[in-house]
């Protein structure tokens, strides 16, 4: 099958749902709340509102889901790549690292370190059962923590660069290899 067409569907229909579905989990409340409510009433409700904090949180939370959907998006336009150790490029080749680095580079302009654990340390650490799309996964694929790295995509996938002679691709977290060496989440901040 084509692994951009397929990357193409699974961007245009799973992602947004994924997003929308946890948008209705956890409304943000802005300023058009009702008047009735108590919270109208507060001073400091007040002050909040007029400073435009509400909406700058809600705006903060659109993009940082924008640009994890982006984040998404950029990585599956890579299924496909070959595995090459130290691998920075889509031309000549990533290793895990160098995957996400260069996904986060391309969707945020920013760098994250060319290290899977180094990448661990810089990130927010998260339970599995908060994962979104956007969401950095961790291995332990060389009895040591944090020595593999890819990128949660949602519905238990996450896309990675797995080893030599191998390409970039999608695999599922339950998979009996990654679930025995599942070693925690990461969220990367996008501001």
């Amino acid at each position: 099958m084509n692994h951009q067409l397929l990357a193409a569907v699974f961007v245009l229909f799973f992602v947004p749902a994924v997003y929308a579905q946890q948008a209705s989990h956890a409304p943000i409340e802005a300023h058009g709340a009702a008047a009735d409510d108590a919270s109208t009433s507060d001073p400091l409700h007040q002050v909040l509102v007029k400073r435009g904090f509400f909406e700058n949180i809600q705006n903060s939370v659109q993009q940082g889901a924008t640009l994890a959907h982006d984040m998404v998006e950029n990585a599956l336009d890579l299924i496909g790549t070959r595995y090459r150790r130290g691998g920075t490029s889509a031309v000549t080749g990533f290793d895990c690292s160098g995957f996400v680095r260069a996904i986060y580079e391309e969707t945020t302009g920013r760098l994250l370190p060319h290290n899977a654990a180094a990448q661990a340390r810089t990130t927010e650490k998260i339970d599995k059962s908060q994962l979104k799309p956007g969401d950095l996964v961790f291995f332990n694929t060389l009895r040591r923590a944090y020595s593999h790295v890819g990128i949660y995509i949602g519905d238990g996938k996450f896309i990675h660069s797995p080893r030599a002679g191998q390409d970039v691709r999608i695999e599922e977290l339950s998979m009996s290899y990654w679930a025995k060496r599942f070693d925690g989440a990461r969220r990367l901040t996008f501001h």
